[in-house]
């Protein structure tokens, strides 16, 4: 008998595969991004005192869009960086969360990018 795979299951295994090796600090946070059928959410994370140090999604008022495209993970990518820059945030590592660095993911990143991050 075919059974089908466990989609959500599978992107879980992979980020908990990721995550063995990647992780971060106070002078090096981590970009976690979750996006979701209707949302896309970035956080900045030090995982040593395991704080959320800023956040983003497309929930926020300052973000125009309100869908799970790739204008929508521009402007959360822009968001996030803004936001960094206002607590002295240049440097990350990058956690796409056990997706493929493609489409919506992809757009936040280049976006957070060119707003200042550096990863």
């Amino acid at each position: 008998m075919v059974t089908k795979t466990d989609r959500k299951a599978e992107r879980v295994r992979r980020h908990k595969r990721v995550r063995t090796k990647i992780s971060g600090t106070a002078e090096c946070p981590r970009l976690c991004v979750y996006r979701s059928n209707t949302n896309i959410y970035a956080q900045i994370i030090d995982d040593e005192k395991q704080v959320t140090l800023v956040s983003a999604s497309t929930l926020d008022k300052a973000v125009k869009t309100k869908k799970a495209n790739k204008e929508a993970a521009k402007e959360v990518g822009t968001l996030i960086a803004k936001k960094a820059a206002e607590k002295k945030i240049t440097t990350v590592v990058f956690d796409r969360g056990g997706y493929i660095y493609h489409g919506v993911v992809k757009e936040l990143a280049e976006a957070a990018r060119e707003g200042g991050l550096k990863f």
